[in-house]
């Protein structure tokens, strides 16, 4: 007999809207604390947004990155990032790293004391060791970095208001930017409490955060629609209460396949990936939760069309007769 495993039965009645004003007031208290948080405390920016130097280093023995590191930290301050760099141009007894170190609070880069120290560090664990390569990246570069990062942000969450408003209706455009901005802030907010360190690998991790959220979303709003064709009386919480229902089961598996996978990253990957895997797991996380708890409340609250049988041109585009909350 073949075994299924079930999270969630196949067929639930649970009101998730039972709660929708402790659910949807605990949202809203959350994202306004991580935008305090994110005021106040302010973030842990690495290298790429605070400024740094970045060294490649060559030796003949294999690079071990726990070895260097261990070398290294006496001799530096802040942050340092090792890479090995991989190659098929390579030959044999060419063993290459990024070294990036981050640049002290008002100085532009590395001083050149501290990478001749850094050098005769590693040289303890690789004698054969050089430096052939020394680029700073001075906190302008680092300051257009951060612009960047935010513009990148802003416009796949525009994009995906786009697409979602032309797929179904400008409410639902709208319920979903709302969730979508109240994960990014919120995951935002977390790694101010914790001052984690915040680089490109964070800003990477939000825009899969965006990608996660939206997609569980558009589950949603998808069976939400089709019920909305079958059921043409039924009181519009319930409709939505059905369709969340109807798609719990895929939402708990995929969410918790996905993260059995994020926390074994986190537990063994390493601090060189941790908090670009915290970054997802907390998203997936929180992306779950605003799907059914804050996407479909602001839709409710809205209100969207009813009557799908009697389509009117209006100066939208096609138009329905009747709505409801």
């Amino acid at each position: 007999m073949a075994f299924r495993l079930k999270l969630v039965p196949d067929v639930t009645h649970f009101d998730f809207f039972k709660q929708q004003r402790y659910t949807f007031g605990a949202s809203v208290v959350a994202v306004i604390a991580s935008i305090l948080l994110w005021a106040i405390m302010g973030l842990n920016f690495g290298i790429d947004f605070q400024g740094g130097t970045t060294i490649r280093s060559e030796g003949t023995q294999e690079v071990d990155i726990g070895a260097y590191r261990t070398a290294i930290a006496p001799v530096t301050q802040g942050d340092v990032l090792i890479t090995e760099v991989f190659d098929p141009t390579f030959g044999e007894g060419r063993n290459v790293a990024m070294i990036r170190l981050q640049a002290q609070e008002g100085m532009e880069s590395v001083t050149p004391e501290t990478i001749a120290a850094v050098e005769a560090a590693l040289q303890t664990v690789d004698p054969s060791i050089t430096f052939p390569s020394v680029e700073s990246v001075g906190p302008k570069v680092s300051g257009e970095l951060i612009w960047t990062a935010i513009m990148a942000v802003m416009a796949a969450t525009g994009a995906i208001l786009v697409y979602i408003w032309l797929r179904f209706e400008w409410q639902f455009a709208v319920g979903a930017v709302a969730a979508l901005v109240h994960d990014v802030v919120i995951t935002i907010g977390i790694f101010a409490l914790l001052q984690i360190r915040f680089d490109l690998s964070i800003i990477a991790a939000l825009l899969t955060i965006l990608g996660y959220s939206i997609n569980d979303t558009v589950v949603v709003f998808d069976r939400l629609r089709e019920n909305l064709i079958k059921f043409k009386t039924m009181p519009l919480r319930e409709v939505m209460n059905i369709s969340v229902n109807e798609t719990l089961s895929r939402t708990v598996m995929t969410s918790g396949t996905t993260l059995v996978a994020l926390i074994a990253l986190l537990a063994l990957g390493g601090d060189v990936i941790r908090g670009f895997v915290f970054a997802i797991a907390f998203g997936i996380v929180i992306g779950t939760y605003s799907s059914v708890f804050v996407a479909k409340n602001i839709v409710l609250w809205l209100g969207i069309k009813r009557d799908w049988s009697k389509p009117t041109d209006g100066p939208g585009g096609t138009q329905f007769a009747t709505s409801e909350k």
